[in-house]
């Protein structure tokens, strides 16, 4: 609009310079207040359109701040979520760990109940074991039950695979004089089947007892002693679990 202006003013200046006249003056001037009241009114309307953007950018501004504000509000609430996601995903996990804890123990216990042996000296043939001059083990080779393998036909000796309350027995034969044996926990002698008679004589025992995972048990035959089976199977050593502890 200043440009224009100008170049009123010029055409003006330049008109009146030609004619020489005040008289032809007075339209040219007529016209630049003309278009100063144009050019004023131009400007009134170019404030009210700058406030007017300017309210609105103040009004965008708000509504952004807003959303900005809703966004942080929402990614606090998305990260306290993950954070209860990934405390309960421990949760569950550490509960999985302790149900499968209990799962095994419950399949150990099982297992341990599951425990049972029977067994006489002789597989076949007959024999006369004994005397000699020191307990020795008596080791029982045929095997009728060995459930949870703890007993073992090698060594005659039976070793508690769990910590519970378990029961022996074992029976013994022998042809005359002095027939005896020990049942042993480690190396301490618990009960003695013994008989001393001319003829054929037999004794039997039995006992209960609380043993820690790993205690070994076995029958000593006395020294002095004999015994003597055949496959009718006189002389027997059994036992079983009868609950954990």
């Amino acid at each position: 609009m200043m440009k224009v202006l100008v170049l009123l003013m010029l055409v003006c200046s330049v008109y009146a310079n030609e004619i020489k006249t005040l008289s032809d003056q007075q339209p040219c001037l007529q016209d630049v207040h003309a278009a100063l009241r144009e050019i004023t009114a131009s400007l009134a309307e170019t404030k009210l359109e700058v406030k007017y953007l300017q309210a609105y950018n103040k009004e965008q501004a708000a509504k952004l701040d807003k959303q900005e504000d809703q966004l942080q509000e929402q990614a606090a609430k998305l990260e306290d979520q993950q954070t209860e996601a990934e405390t309960l995903k421990k949760q569950m996990q550490e509960q999985a760990a302790n149900q499968q804890t209990e799962v095994d123990e419950l399949k150990k216990q099982l297992q341990g109940k599951q425990v049972a042996f029977s067994a006489s000296l002789l597989a076949s043939g007959s024999q006369t074991i004994g005397p000699f001059n020191q307990h020795i083990p008596l080791v029982y080779k045929h095997v009728v039950t060995n459930i949870g393998n703890a007993y073992s036909p090698i060594t005659g000796a039976f070793t508690a695979p769990l910590r519970g309350a378990y029961h022996f027995e074992w029976h013994l034969y022998g042809h005359g004089g002095y027939n005896g044996a020990v049942l042993v926990k480690n190396s301490e002698k618990i009960f003695t089947a013994y008989e001393h008679q001319s003829g054929g004589s037999s004794a039997s025992q039995g006992v209960s007892l609380v043993l820690e995972a790993g205690d070994v048990v076995s029958v000593l035959l006395w020294s002095n002693a004999t015994v003597y089976d055949t496959t009718d199977h006189y002389n027997t050593f059994s036992g079983h679990m009868l609950f954990t502890m």
